[in-house]
């Protein structure tokens, strides 16, 4: 099946190996400066392009947790997700390439693993994520870890 609907996904529809793509998203110095005030990091790498200019990367980067947030985004709003997950239960994340302003990134998600909790009337679903640039490159990945509700009973 593939993880494309207007609404969410029961924990039955996840099927290992089921792949998705998000649209793209464009980053934008107004998401920097955004991020920087809501996280309260206003680390120069990315808020001064004088700064910026002298380090590893010559010019600002994007927030390694703003990509990861939006990425996040990018997934609900596939519509897979939406009203089914009951919790984000883990992550685990690698951020192997800058992000930079006026990169577009969209995420690419597969099924790695699903775990039924029939007691609780759900279960695990565990994806596989890439975050990748506007390139083909990959900037972010890692496995992300949710509770997905379980069809309900009939009456």
């Amino acid at each position: 099946m593939a993880l494309t609907t207007p609404q969410g996904l029961y924990f039955e529809d996840f099927v290992v190996g089921d792949k998705a793509t998000s649209p793209s998203r464009t980053i934008t110095e107004a998401d920097i400066v955004m991020f920087a005030g809501l996280s309260g990091d206003y680390n120069e790498i990315h808020t001064s392009e004088t700064f910026s200019q002298g380090h590893l990367f010559g010019r600002r980067i994007a927030h390694g947790l703003l990509g990861l947030s939006i990425a996040s985004g990018l997934a609900f709003q596939m519509g897979f997700l939406l009203g089914t997950v009951e919790v984000f239960r883990g992550i685990e994340w690698e951020f192997t390439a800058p992000i930079f302003i006026g990169d577009t990134i969209h995420l690419e998600a597969e099924v790695a693993e699903v775990k039924a909790f029939p007691r609780l009337g759900n279960g695990k679903v565990t994806f596989k994520v890439s975050v990748k640039k506007q390139d083909g490159s990959v900037v972010q990945r890692g496995t992300w870890t949710l509770l997905v509700k379980g069809k309900p009973k009939a009456a």
